[in-house]
């Protein structure tokens, strides 16, 4: 009789080193890929746009293979202006853009963006948004106007500024009777400073300056304004302003895409806007300053706008906010919960910051002498 111990011997000990090397090898995620498609209310070669793509990488590279975003450019898929109502329909499963674009469906959303925001820089309009109020508040506004969408706020842009101009505007006067493109409650405020407004989304903008459809026009930054071309047509910018003094950016998800994600994935969202929003501020500064040395090289002058025209503004601002609080209940409660927060953080900002203009004049002043 044929002993068969040892060959059994031999099968337990190959099956076993079968299952430890099945054990000990990488553990490969067959999880299907969910694509989302985007596009942002950019064109292609503004700098935005890229915070956009920078957005989508952060999603991609983090979620291993199983979310993947795409970002497409302003125009791809719908006009810019109508990118909500695209996110809100399943036209697209999300965006990338600004709230003071959806101002036409309840004025209070330009109330993230627009104005001085009681005294708020633009990382300050985030804190207030994040833990003052702000996000339920948005919430509440989106519901009212049947917006079934997910909205993440992130990225404090620099001031803006007044904008550009045929010739330096030096007094209030000078403002009047110009064809003026902005966007969100500006149109309010530079309607009240006189001039005659067209709100352009922002790739239109310089074509219309070059045919002499609009007389001055404003965007957001030196790297912006200098890849749409706006030294092309124009060669005064006035800087500093609080028509847009204190804004964001918006990421938008489709709620039924959103909600069927898995938590994992809903949470890697949830940090890589934390991330973007990091990224993208240090880069702006970056970026920024290097274009608005290029723009001077281009024989662009920029000046300070006026103190008589940004309290001009402050007035203006005040007399809109009056009138818009009155039409619209969700108007005037976003106004209270942002004063409410302004005037606790304010303080504190304006109290613990130092004057960093002060250590700047000391190294780099007109006064300093050369080494």
């Amino acid at each position: 009789m044929t002993d068969t111990k040892p060959n059994r011997r031999r099968s337990l000990l190959k099956g076993a080193a079968v299952a430890a090397g099945a054990m000990s090898a990488p553990m490969v995620s067959m999880a299907q890929t969910t694509s989302f498609r985007f596009q942002s209310t950019w064109p292609a070669k503004d700098i935005f746009h890229e915070y956009a793509n920078d957005f989508a990488k952060k999603v991609n590279d983090m979620a291993g293979g199983r979310l993947k975003i795409e970002v497409l450019p302003s125009g791809a898929v719908v006009p810019a202006f109508q990118l909500l109502e695209a996110v809100n329909k399943g036209t697209l499963d999300g965006g990338h853009g600004v709230v003071a674009y959806h101002y036409g469906k309840n004025s209070a959303l330009a109330l993230w963006g627009s104005g001085p925001a009681y005294g708020m820089d633009p990382n300050m309009v985030l804190a207030w948004h994040n833990y003052g109020g702000g996000k339920a508040l948005l919430e509440e506004i989106y519901k009212a106007i049947n917006m079934d969408v997910v909205s993440y706020l992130y990225g404090p842009m620099p001031t803006q500024p007044l904008g550009w101009f045929k010739k330096p505007v030096a007094k209030v006067e000078d403002l009047k009777g110009l064809k003026f493109r902005t966007v969100g409650l500006a149109v309010d405020v530079f309607t009240e400073l006189g001039t005659a407004v067209n709100p352009l989304p922002g790739g239109e903008i310089v074509p219309a300056l070059d045919r002499g459809l609009i007389d001055a026009a404003e965007f957001n930054n030196a790297s912006s304004d200098r890849a749409l071309g706006f030294q092309d047509v124009a060669k005064n910018c006035m800087l500093q302003s609080f028509h847009q003094s204190g804004e964001q950016f918006e990421i938008l998800f489709n709620k039924t895409k959103y909600n069927a994600l898995p938590q994992e994935l809903k949470s890697i969202v949830d940090y890589a806007v934390q991330a973007a929003s990091a990224d993208m501020s240090w880069k702006a500064i970056d970026r920024n300053t290097k274009d608005y040395q290029e723009l001077k090289k281009a024989g662009v002058k920029f000046y300070k706008t006026p103190d008589a025209i940004l309290r001009a503004q402050l007035a203006a601002w005040d007399k809109t906010i009056a009138k818009k609080a009155g039409e619209n209940p969700l108007f005037k409660k976003v106004l209270d919960s942002q004063k409410a927060f302004a005037q606790q953080a304010g303080q504190w900002q304006n109290d613990y910051m130092v004057d960093f203009k002060m250590a700047y004049n000391h190294y780099f002043g007109a006064s300093t002498k050369k080494a």
